[in-house]
């Protein structure tokens, strides 16, 4: 692990689930260095949460390759709106739709939005997440567990569950699962327990769904720079956010993008049941 030193963030807190441009320093999603090459040419994705973060970093390369993106977001227009603008300065088609993937019927519309635009889905991003942290399990109420496991792996059943009659053979399944689903923060119980449950279910289901040539695949993140830090986190924890990984930092957004690009693209065509881990050093077994 890196040595101690001086902090990595300046102390900063948000009301969840938090604003980029709010945050110090401003993430760094690839709007200037991302250069696509035509990996994804033609294709239609759905990317929850994808107006900030981790989300907005694959919209972007996923745009830059060649490939129209609907962007799902809760309620942060400004954010949704900013994606947008990215991913038609690409050439691509942008569609934006808010609302809550806690509701199956919600999930439904998401769906149904994307074939209507776009006619079909070749690629379904299972993205986007809730956490907050916690010191006991006393502490978490009833409606907070129920919260983030509806919108962390009860949303990915309804929109796969949606999407797979619009998915034709070659299309893809990523979901984002966590670092915390093979080394579980205790601070993160509900968060930590649901990453774990995205990892079986993606394997679980990409064994379904190979006699159907459709792969689902998983991106394993560690500590990345995201809106959700300094909205779920104590500020003395921001300012040391990333420092336990052997890079001795956290990750931007930009660099989880291409993990996502290749297991969308056709390049990944015997890749699935996989896990890509994208820790800054720190293993995933």
């Amino acid at each position: 692990m890196a040595d101690s030193g001086p902090p990595l963030f300046p102390k900063q807190q948000q009301p969840m689930p938090g604003s980029t441009a709010a945050m110090r320093p401003q993430p760094d999603h690839g709007e200037t260095s991302y250069r696509g090459s035509g990996r994804l040419d033609g294709k239609k994705a759905i990317i929850t949460g994808a107006d900030s973060g981790i989300g907005r970093a694959v919209a972007i390369a996923f745009a830059r390759e060649g490939a129209d993106v609907l962007v799902s977001y809760l309620d942060e227009e400004e954010d949704a709106q900013a994606t947008g603008r990215l991913i038609e300065e690409a050439g691509r088609k942008a569609v934006l739709v808010s609302g809550d993937i806690k509701s199956a019927a919600h999930c439904r519309t998401i769906v149904d939005r994307a074939v209507g635009e776009f006619g079909h889905v070749d690629v379904l991003v299972n993205n986007a997440a809730h956490q907050a942290t916690f010191s006991s399990p006393e502490e978490i109420s009833d409606e907070e567990w129920e919260l983030t496991f509806a919108t962390n792996i009860h949303a990915m059943f309804y929109l796969t569950k949606a999407a797979l009659p619009h998915m034709r053979e070659g299309a893809s399944i990523i979901n984002t699962t966590s670092i915390n689903a093979d080394q579980p923060s205790p601070q993160l119980l509900a968060y930590a327990t649901t990453k774990g449950a995205i990892h079986n279910y993606t394997a679980g289901l990409a064994q379904i769904l190979a006699k159907r040539g459709i792969r689902v695949n998983c991106v394993a993140p560690g500590p990345i720079w995201t809106p959700l830090i300094p909205s779920t986190m104590p500020p003395e924890k921001v300012q040391n956010f990333g420092g336990n990984t052997p890079m001795g930092r956290a990750g931007q957004p930009r660099e989880l993008a291409a993990a996502y690009v290749m297991l969308a693209s056709d390049e990944a065509s015997y890749t699935s049941g996989a896990t890509i881990a994208v820790t800054g050093g720190r293993p995933f077994i």
